[in-house]
């Protein structure tokens, strides 16, 4: 379970606008909470990224088919940028949490890429941004398969607390 605030909701769906076309990405930064064979993870803070997939090597930009693609499909976070972040949180006595990313004008579904590269501890959030505007907010994990499932968003706010689901 992924635990935010509205604000931090508000804060992806931001940059993932600011960033359309392209993909935006970021890291979620808070700490993880085990009891009883399950996780909650707290998002204290984020920290936005640049979108460094011209920076990935040539392998890594290209499909099973062959085809380069660019920073409207893929997303790619510079080894240097994931260790300022790590060294950051250390310093807040945090970890990293998850990864955010946007799908221009696709599902806030993971895809195989997302798939391939991901770690299983995290969380990732996906928004879905349709012509410009972010529309759908969902949050996934991977299984012990090495298969996305939703994962549980729980919203807080001062006042109110309600939870998400998401399905496939």
């Amino acid at each position: 379970m992924l635990t935010l605030h509205p604000y931090q909701m508000d804060q992806i769906y931001a940059h993932a606008q600011a960033c359309y076309p392209e993909e935006c990405c970021g890291l979620m930064l808070g700490q993880i909470l085990e009891s009883d064979a399950q996780s909650e993870k707290k998002l204290f803070e984020l920290y936005p990224l640049d979108n460094a997939w011209d920076q990935a090597e040539s392998s890594i930009q290209k499909e099973e088919s062959g085809t380069p693609l660019t920073t409207t499909r893929r997303y790619w976070i510079a080894p240097q940028d994931l260790f300022n972040a790590q060294k950051y949180a250390r310093t807040q006595g945090w970890d990293i949490i998850g990864v955010y990313h946007s799908h221009p004008d696709h599902e806030a579904v993971p895809s195989e890429c997302d798939r391939k590269w991901a770690w299983p501890q995290y969380s990732y959030v996906i928004v879905a941004v349709e012509n410009g505007v972010p529309h759908d907010f969902r949050n996934w994990i991977l299984d012990d398969q090495q298969r996305f499932r939703a994962e549980q968003i729980t919203v807080v706010d001062a006042m109110v607390t309600s939870t998400l689901e998401t399905d496939i």
